[in-house]
């Protein structure tokens, strides 16, 4: 939370003056301030919007408010307003979940706000909400906005920065250096500025383009770039102070001098934050290089893959993962002649979420005309005789023995991503901490093991799960981001942040499947509903303990749930069985204050 002061204002000029004149803090009796105050009082109005009967402690209401909707929130006595949707997709947040200590969760993806002040507390969320002025008069919720803050088009505000930029100018200076510039090394830019952190930021990143919304390249096969990006780097370097180096590859670090060694360069730092990602795995098969045999991870991968996947193609997909059947979604409409899905497992996404829930996926996909291959291996990809660069088929033998030959003109390998961590083999002090998978072993704060001031997030990151103590690499976009916004926040304010936010994700399969914590090795499953028309609650127990929720068109359960795993006041696998509704758990209102805080 932030509490307003003077630095506000120094956001609210930020259009107006270089973050670097921000080291010097103008007069208030400057006319910028009355200008821009005089501005916003001019623009804004009193609307009597709801009853205050009508707002019960721990509730949320939608209202209008002229051409636009202001969400309600009461806590105790306490009346809030702010924006009504989330500023990640757009999610009306009325439908998701409030907490005691001041927190609506989307229900969408697991974005939270502070409703106290709009301020972003977990990723997904790329910028604020609104915060308008609420309070009762004569028996009326009043809020007072500008009605054009309280639209869907207008749903957001940059956060506050503490910090707007560095105190030297940008590219001078050690400061932090973020090796890497994905979801984990955006949210660590935005957090160590909305934290205060003042020092010089260099971002170095191995892809051509600043941070993107990856989710949306196996989700749509979004292939511009100017799309998908958070900020641009215009804006990082003017509003943030941030040295964007795109298209650089690190080749090591050298820990002793503390400098990112970028081949004949060296850039010094006074923290490192290595957050790289993960490389896409290839099988160690015959034609695994062939020209039309692709993986996906970044933009140039799904220009690739969407100039080869056209009508009367032939597809085969090698692994049923998330990111292989999200892929297989967004191609179906295209008309091919045929689409193939090689799997280890009896049904897709079997280990994660259990052999009926796969069912139900496996049979919606089977509907739309995908062909599953299951329990099989591939042997080779045979290249084309009439062009010996391409894939023309690919072998695949099942669990039984027999052998199937299938036709291909395009072929996709999604069987995960490893640590993109090459750099760091030959890099003196990690060889204790990286692992034989790369792999790169961090404490509670996400510090890596041994090393002063340096941190590891992201898809790279084995980190002690909370609770158990457990080391594990979660390849999930959400924890990247919100590893990155604990680093930063562990940075700027020079105290560490243990990290015990629960994993989210989410994934396109014909309808939106959400799914919360950490389910490896359940031992049950608990199912509410139909997997086969894609409408069910599924938890995952181990123990007699529920770790995992997931579910699809039952929103809010999934966000519900990572709050209740978070708090630790999710009901037990027997409780679940008996018939208990999780909504129905009071985290809301005054009277469950004092188990959340």
């Amino acid at each position: 939370m932030h509490m307003p002061g003077p630095l506000s204002h120094r956001v609210l000029l930020s259009r107006f003056i270089s973050p670097r004149l921000f080291s010097h803090r103008p007069p208030l009796s400057s006319p910028l301030y009355s200008l821009t105050a005089q501005v916003r009082r001019m623009s804004q109005k009193t609307i009597a919007v709801l009853d205050a009967s009508e707002l019960k402690d721990g509730e949320m209401k939608e209202v209008p408010f002229e051409d636009g909707k202001v969400l309600l929130s009461r806590l105790g006595d306490k009346i809030h307003a702010t924006s009504a949707f989330c500023t990640h997709y757009g999610a009306p947040l009325v439908k998701g979940v409030l907490t005691a200590d001041g927190r609506v969760v989307c229900p969408w993806h697991g974005a939270c706000f502070n409703v106290c002040t709009g301020d972003i507390e977990d990723a997904p969320a790329p910028t604020a909400l609104h915060s308008f002025k609420a309070e009762i008069v004569g028996g009326k919720i009043n809020v007072t906005a500008d009605p054009a803050s309280t639209t869907s088009a207008n749903k957001s505000r940059q956060p506050k920065l503490l910090a707007a930029g560095s105190s030297v100018p940008v590219g001078q200076g050690k400061g932090v250096v973020i090796v890497g510039g994905g979801s984990g090394a955006f949210h660590a830019i935005e957090s160590l500025r909305e934290h205060g952190y003042n020092g010089p930021v260099t971002v170095i990143s191995k892809e051509p383009y600043t941070p993107i919304d990856r989710t949306k390249l196996s989700k749509a096969l979004i292939t511009d770039p100017s799309k998908l990006e958070w900020r641009s780097a215009a804006d990082l370097r003017s509003k943030y102070g941030v040295d964007f180096r795109a298209g650089t590859e690190v080749t090591g670090i050298d820990v002793a001098s503390k400098e990112v060694i970028v081949g004949t360069e060296r850039v010094p730092y006074e923290t490192l934050i290595l957050a790289s990602g993960g490389v896409p795995r290839r099988l160690p098969i015959e034609g695994k290089n062939l020209a039309n045999v692709f993986t996906l991870r970044g933009v140039e991968d799904a220009k690739k893959i969407d100039a080869a996947v056209k009508e009367g193609k032939r597809l085969v997909v090698i692994g049923s993962s998330f990111i292989s059947m999200e892929l297989v979604v967004a191609v179906t409409s295209r008309k091919l002649a045929s689409i193939d899905v090689v799997g280890q497992e009896e049904v897709p996404f079997e280990l994660v979420l259990g052999k009926e829930v796969g069912a139900g996926l496996k049979k919606f996909h089977e509907s739309k005309g995908i062909k599953f291959h299951p329990q099989s291996k591939v042997d080779k990809i045979i290249a084309s005789a009439s062009d010996p660069s391409l894939a023309g088929s690919v072998v695949v033998t099942s669990n039984s023995g027999q052998s199937t030959t299938l036709p291909a003109d395009v072929v996709v390998m999604g069987v995960g991503v490893a640590p993109a961590t090459e750099y760091l083999k030959n890099s003196k002090g990690f060889e204790q901490v990286v692992d034989r998978t790369g792999a790169v072993q961090v404490d509670e704060f996400l510090r890596v093991k041994g090393l002063e001031n340096v941190y590891a997030v992201g898809d790279i990151a084995l980190y002690p799960q909370p609770g158990t103590g457990e080391s594990r690499r979660i390849e999930h976009w959400n924890v990247a981001g919100n590893q990155g916004r604990a680093v930063g926040k562990t940075i700027a304010e020079g105290k560490g942040q243990p990290f015990v936010k629960v994993p989210v994700f989410w994934s396109a399969q014909g309808q939106q499947l959400r799914y919360c914590g950490v389910g490896a090795g359940y031992d049950d499953v608990i199912i509410d509903g139909n997997p086969e028309e894609l409408k069910f609650v599924a938890y995952y127990a181990k123990g007699g303990k529920v770790v995992a929720v997931a579910s699809m068109q039952k929103d809010p359960i999934v966000v519900k749930a990572s709050e209740l795993l978070r708090l630790g006041l999710m009901p037990s696998a027997a409780e679940i069985k008996a018939g208990k509704d999780i909504l129905s758990v009071d985290i809301s209102s005054v009277s469950a204050k004092p188990k959340i805080a």
